[in-house]
């Protein structure tokens, strides 16, 4: 350690110097002398230096200055030409130090300017030397230069190339640090550490892909260098910094354009990109979207937002589209095209089937293939590395190779696959040998085909020195395979035997290699069709009897020969009946196949054997034989059906056996109970079995089956021993029996469902239950309470006899509402809880009612018919009914020449110009002008009144054609003369009086009105009045009236009908007292 502060030898030696010792650490170093020591020892140190910058960082003018310490003894000295500027970084290190302490500065005391050892003044002596020897050469700064910095737009990269300049030795391993910048040279966003051997005049070169598109803005890069070569101990430090380096992808946008980077970019599916948009100044309020969705972005730069997409997926091979814009339309945009993962080929295989050509075989996976040719499919290279051949291959899933003619037995292949974005490989190491898979085999043949055997012959494809196949033989029929082995070295043959008849089989043969099995070649199949034989066994035959008065129904059934015992295809079945009443008496029948019954109709009285043969192109079978006795009874009727329980495995059967030879049993079912054709079933049984067991897929739950059991004699004579019915499964009732009222009395009623089938029932009926249910809830002897599904209170009674299909309800309120419910129970459950049926009792005193209303009825009703009868009586006698002149018949006119269609007269077209009352008493006889009838006086009740009504005018002309009118209606006198208001007119008045019928409508308006049609005679003795009425045909000359009637000859007549009050008529006249003229009505008067 130094005792004394040479400050003012190494001020005079070295001016401007300072010497400022300080504690060795990373910090500021303000000094130009830089004394290291040790308390009482001298430290070994191989080198120290000062770590020094000049310029400003990031200005692109600094320089590192690596100045090297020089190791005196106790000192190491470092001199330095200049005082760092304030705030310089420095650092002070020991590259290695071997030491027993801490190493560190010591400010000396106040003291040690007089006590100057002697290695300081050495120190001193020899620090201008120390000074010219370490003196730092610019030859030794290795800044790198770059040369060239190329962008691609595709990939989104810089390529750098630079050079090291004055590279002390020829070749030397270094290291390079390099920064790039985005939009500004401070912001640094990518430091990487780059080493490489560098030579002399070498161009280096470099790759950095950025993840925003490098058209989103300027980039700036720049680097230094480092020696890093073990070979050169010599203390190694940093170059200075090349200069930054501008790059620009994109010149900036005008004001109102708008760009989007990176343009058609491909992507694999679930990665990540980085998008942007560069826009001009007059731009605002961009959104951009992808594939309709807006994506939010981030601002880099006043004009510059990037968006970030993650976990990109696939869409469609056309690309995801991605654009933006603003409300003024400006929009630019750009194409993602999402490529699908190029995966790696699985299931990878070769093999060879000829040792000519090997087969490589692959799963390839998706493709990645995109539209516009943006991105093929991923191709295939098949690689072989001891032959180093390579091959291309031409399909995604296969490719050939062809062996070379030599000695090459293994192989190893790589299978490269590989698109736009990526690659992929599988390696394949094999032994040809072990990888053989035979061709298929060839020229299939069959010989010597038999009905039971067959020679089976094929023939193999060659292979090299004759390696022996293992093939396999196939033989399918009927659902049953068999397989056999046979080598083989060229031709195959294999024997087939133990075949059935007439029998289809199909038979197939594959080849694997027999040494090192590797995979069977494909299937070859062949069929064969062995001949046909006679069959082996007689049918399964059994019948059906049923009797009529007179014959005797037989259905005969059989079941078809199996495969192995008909021995071809049946063609037709013989039936022969045999009477054994009459042995010469044989009947044939052949019935062509399928069928399997035929109906028989045969004599009752005789008994019969039948026999039925099977028959195919070969033979006939042998025949099976069923007798029929000619009593078909057999005391069946004695023999009663017992119940038995089915199980899932079928219906249990037993019965006992009859006192005799017995040749075996049969039972017979029908498959289908509910069916029509009932699908009739049998199964035959040895002669010393008494028990079986009925099982089929048929049966289903909730049907009845019933089983006969026959006994067969030993001359094939078939009696009923006994009948079993039961379910395979029994089910609750499904419905309630359907009830009808009866005998309803104000104490009881009856309920009768005799329809009710018990057979077609899911399950035995065991008896019914009758619920009834009433206001009081009182229940009766018998019955028992139950509650039921809806909580209320019922009575129960129960009926335990499943035919009893009859309840009397007894002791019941009249006029009483009573509910009922009658379900069946089984062993298994009762029916469904229906809905209660309403009846109400009768009143107990019905008969009184009826035997006081009736008779009120039919007083009533006499009554009515009485006082109907009277108002008829009374309206007859009192008002009769005025007949009505236009209905009557009286005013159709004959028929003339002229007119030969009848018409009808309307009264107002008439003028009537006389009327004519005739009141004479009985006995005479008064002849009426106009008129063709006369009256005697007898039919009168008085004697005649003449009134004559005469036109008031003299204007008349001479007589001419005529209407006549002629009246018969009766008129009813008026009991007293004076009700009438006008009295009798004395005939001595003037014609002229009576005028005014003549000339006014009075008379008309009298006779529009309704008239009686009758023309009876009055009953209270009135005489009849008879009125006439003569009018000119001449329509409108109603003031030229004759003054007197004109004759009547060349008239047609017409039937008017009116009436005239009897107070109208003048007093009587003498027979001799000429007609008189009277006025009868006044001049605004008129009668209806």
């Amino acid at each position: 350690m130094l005792g004394s502060d040479p400050r003012g030898l190494t001020e005079a030696v070295f001016p401007g110097w300072r010497f400022t010792p300080w504690w060795l650490q990373a910090g500021p170093l303000r000094a130009g002398w830089v004394l290291l020591g040790k308390e009482g020892a001298v430290p070994e140190i191989n080198s120290c230096f000062l770590y020094k910058e000049e310029g400003r960082p990031g200005d692109g003018g600094g320089r590192t200055l690596l100045l090297p310490c020089v190791v005196l003894g106790a000192a190491a000295v470092l001199p330095a030409p200049r005082p760092p500027p304030e705030g310089a970084p420095r650092l002070c290190t020991s590259r290695t130090v071997s030491q027993s302490g801490p190493l560190f500065l010591r400010k000396p005391g106040p003291m040690a300017v007089i006590s100057i050892s002697g290695t300081t003044l050495l120190l001193a002596l020899l620090s201008l030397r120390t000074l010219q020897s370490l003196v730092l050469d610019e030859r030794l700064l290795l800044t790198p230069e770059l040369i060239n910095i190329s962008i691609n737009s595709e990939h989104q990269s810089l390529h750098l190339q630079w050079t090291v300049p004055n590279l002390p030795h020829q070749e030397s391993r270094m290291a390079f640090q390099i920064q790039i910048s985005r939009f500004e040279r401070s912001k640094v966003i990518w430091e990487e550490n780059y080493r490489s051997t560098v030579k002399q005049g070498q161009v280096l070169h470099w790759s950095w892909e950025s993840e925003l598109p490098l058209e989103c803005g300027p980039h700036f890069v720049r680097m230094k260098s480092e020696v890093v070569d073990a070979k050169f101990p010599k203390p190694s430090f940093w170059s200075s910094w090349s200069p930054w380096e501008k790059v620009v992808a994109q010149d900036s946008p005008g004001p109102n354009e708008l760009l989007v980077f990176p343009k058609d970019k491909l992507v694999e599916e679930g990665s990540s990109v980085t998008l942007c948009y560069v826009s001009g100044s007059n731009l605002k309020n961009i959104s951009c979207y992808l594939d309709s969705e807006q994506i939010p972005g981030e601002r880099l730069d006043a004009s510059v937002f990037a968006f970030s997409l993650s976990n990109i997926p696939f869409i469609r091979k056309t690309g995801t589209n991605f654009f933006c814009g603003n409300s003024t339309h400006k929009e630019d945009g750009t194409v993602l095209f999402v490529s699908k993962v190029l995966e790696e080929p699985k299931d990878f295989s070769c093999e060879t089937r000829d040792f000519k050509t090997l087969k490589c075989t692959w799963e390839p996976g998706p493709d990645t293939g995109l539209a516009w040719s943006k991105q093929p499919s991923q191709s295939y290279t098949l690689l072989e590395s001891f032959s180093r051949r390579k091959e291309h291959c031409q399909h995604r899933s296969w490719c050939h190779w062809q062996i070379s003619q030599g000695s090459q037995e293994t192989y190893n292949f790589t299978l490269l696959a590989e698109n736009r974005l990526r690659r992929r490989s599988v390696n394949l190491l094999f032994n040809l040998t072990r990888r053989v898979h035979p061709m298929d085999p060839q020229s299939i043949k069959f010989e010597n085909v038999s009905a039971r055997s067959a020679i089976m012959t094929w023939k193999e494809y060659s292979i090299v020195n004759h390696c022996t196949l293992l093939c396999q033989v196939e033989l399918r029929a009927e659902g049953e395979v068999t397989q056999h082995n046979v080598s083989v070295k060229v031709n195959g043959e294999y024997v087939l035997s133990g075949l059935e008849p007439g029998t289809q089989y199909a038979t197939q043969v594959r080849c694997a290699s027999a040494s090192h099995f590797w995979k069977w070649s494909d299937w070859v199949p062949q069929k064969i069709i062995t001949f046909e034989a006679a069959p082996s066994e007689a049918p399964d035959v059994w019948r059906n009897v049923t009797s009529e008065p007179g014959r005797q129904n037989v259905a005969l059934f059989w079941k078809p020969l199996s495969k192995h015992q008909a021995n071809g295809k049946i063609l037709f079945y013989n039936v022969v009946i045999e009477n054994l009443d009459s042995a010469s008496r044989l009947q044939l029948l052949s019935i062509p196949a399928p069928a399997t019954q035929q109906e028989l109709m045969l004599d009752p009285r005789c008994s019969y054997r039948i026999h039925v043969t099977a028959n195919n192109s070969v033979g006939t079978s042998p025949a099976s034989i069923v007798a029929v006795a000619g009593d078909p009874g057999n005391g069946t009727e004695n023999v009663k059906e017992e119940r038995i329980t089915g199980t899932d495995g079928g219906f249990p059967l037993s019965w006992k056996p009859k006192s005799g030879d017995v040749a075996g049993y049969v039972v017979d079912w029908c498959a289908h109970p509910r069916d029509t054709s009932c699908d009739f079933q049998w199964k035959h049984v040895g002669p010393n079995t008494t028990s079986t067991v009925i099982s089929s897929d048929s049966f289903e739950p909730g049907v009845r089956y019933s089983f006969r059991i026959y006994g067969l004699s030993t001359k094939r004579i078939a009696y009923l021993l006994a009948k079993k019915t039961g379910y395979c499964q029994e089910l609750a009732p499904s419905y309630n029996p359907q009830v009808t009222i009866k005998n309803l009395t104000s104490h009881s009623f009856t309920l009768s469902w005799e329809d009710y089938s018990t057979e077609s029932q899911p399950s035995f009926i065991l008896g019914y239950h009758v619920y009834l249910k009433s206001k009081a809830m009182q229940c009766h002897p018998g019955f028992g309470e139950r509650t039921h599904s809806d909580d209320s209170v019922c009575c129960k009674y129960k009926i335990d006899n499943p035919e009893k299909k009859m309840f009397v309800a007894e002791n019941l309120q009249p006029e009483s509402l009573y509910e009922f419910l009658v379900t069946p129970y089984t062993s298994v459950g009762e029916g469904p809880n229906g809905t209660f049926i309403n009846i109400t009792t009768q009143d107990e005193h019905p008969n009184i009612l009826i035997r006081i209303i009736l008779p009120m009825i039919l007083c009533v009703l006499l009554i009515m018919i009485l006082c109907y009868w009277k108002s008829q009586w009374m309206k007859e006698e009192c008002y009769p009914d005025i007949p009505d002149p236009y209905k009557s018949s009286i005013l159709s006119m004959k028929k003339s020449k002229e007119n030969p269609h009848p018409t009808i007269m309307n009264v107002k077209d008439c003028i009537p110009d006389a009327i004519e009352v005739i009141n004479k008493a009985e006995g005479t006889k008064t002849q009426f002008p106009g008129t063709r009838k006369s009256v005697t006086e007898t039919e009168l009740t008085s004697q005649p009144v003449y009134l004559c009504l005469i036109a008031t005018e003299n204007n008349y002309s001479s007589p001419g054609p005529c209407i006549c009118f002629e009246n018969l209606t009766y008129n009813q006198e008026v009991s007293a003369s004076d009700s009438c208001g006008h009295g009798p007119v004395t005939p001595e008045e003037p014609p002229s009086q009576l005028g005014l019928l003549a000339s006014s409508g009075s008379f008309l308006k009298a006779l529009e009105k309704n008239y009686t049609n009758s023309l009876e005679e009055n009953p209270s003795g009135n005489s009849l009045r008879y009125v006439s009425q003569l009018a000119s045909p001449l329509s409108g000359d109603k003031e030229s009236l004759p003054t007197n009637p004109p004759m009547l000859v060349l008239c047609s007549e017409y039937k008017m009908q009116t009436a005239v009050p009897s107070c109208l008529a003048s007093p009587p006249l003498s027979e001799d007292s000429s007609l008189s003229s009277v006025t009868l009505l006044g001049e605004s008067e008129h009668y209806s």
